[in-house]
């Protein structure tokens, strides 16, 4: 089994524009089964809708324009690190986080690429290994994680090898303390963080009223002004939720604990 601890950079305008956000660098780690490093891969990536950098992003990463202007694009990289994993017989992929495998699944439909690879390779969230492993709830940065640790970490913050690089150091330094029973697999999600959170909170709520929690009184207590205008599928995928949640707490008398998926 080798772990390939994966890094990505990305660009956009989040709050500002309703174009994608796009993966503009590449950073992978590959540990073999004794957690030597034994190979690396890095490469940029030319965005297709924001041909400048964000500032921010710019100014975070310290990635030159220069640099951008003169890479490869999507199609041409992804298909090079699917030949870099493929040198792997087995692999699970590490990140900090869920965010790097869903921007690579989104940009890779957004290139009109077949995802299959990405909806079946395994994945570990190392931030909510780490989470459990110090027993706290907030999310915590790879650099924290790695002072914590007091582990001297080299390179620069927010470039996508040296990111993979830190994980590398996180991951080995812990390794024994990691439930890789938790591994996961991507999953398209049609409901945010804020929604998912609104679940848990209004079955928390109702049971406390002494009211048996249904469907019906969710929506007409917290989501009546939205039901008509929301997503067929993100409608199905809450009721999912909302079901998980009721039987949960009637089970244990608590709430469910959603494993959060990146957003």
């Amino acid at each position: 089994m080798d772990y390939i601890i994966l890094d990505i950079e990305f660009n956009g305008r989040k709050f500002a524009s309703e174009l994608p956000m796009e993966v503009i660098e590449i950073g992978a780690v590959r540990l073999d089964a004794d957690l030597q490093t034994v190979d690396e891969f890095s490469a940029l990536i030319k965005p297709i809708y924001f041909a400048k950098l964000n500032p921010f992003i710019k100014k975070k990463t310290g990635i030159p324009q220069e640099d951008i202007d003169v890479a490869a694009g999507f199609r041409t990289v992804i298909a090079n690190f699917l030949t870099w994993l493929g040198k792997s017989q087995e692999l699970m992929l590490v990140t900090w986080g869920g965010e790097d495998v869903k921007r690579i699944v989104f940009d890779t439909r957004m290139h009109k690429l077949d995802d299959a690879y990405w909806m079946a390779v395994p994945y570990f969230d190392l931030l909510k290994g780490y989470i459990r492993f110090k027993n706290v709830t907030n999310d915590v940065s790879v650099e924290a994680a790695v002072a914590d640790l007091n582990i001297v970490a080299e390179g620069s913050a927010h470039r996508a090898l040296d990111d993979a690089r830190m994980t590398a150091d996180v991951f080995r330094a812990i390794y024994n303390e990691l439930d890789f029973e938790r591994k996961q697999f991507y999953v398209d999600m049609y409901t945010n963080a804020k929604e998912r959170r609104l679940i848990k909170t209004a079955v928390k709520t109702i049971s406390t009223q002494k009211i048996t929690p249904t469907w019906e009184l969710f929506v007409e207590k917290y989501f009546a002004d939205k039901i008509e205008a929301a997503d067929d599928k993100k409608v199905a995928e809450m009721q999912t939720l909302f079901a998980a949640e009721v039987a949960k707490k009637a089970t244990t008398g608590k709430p469910a604990v959603a494993v959060e998926p990146a957003e």
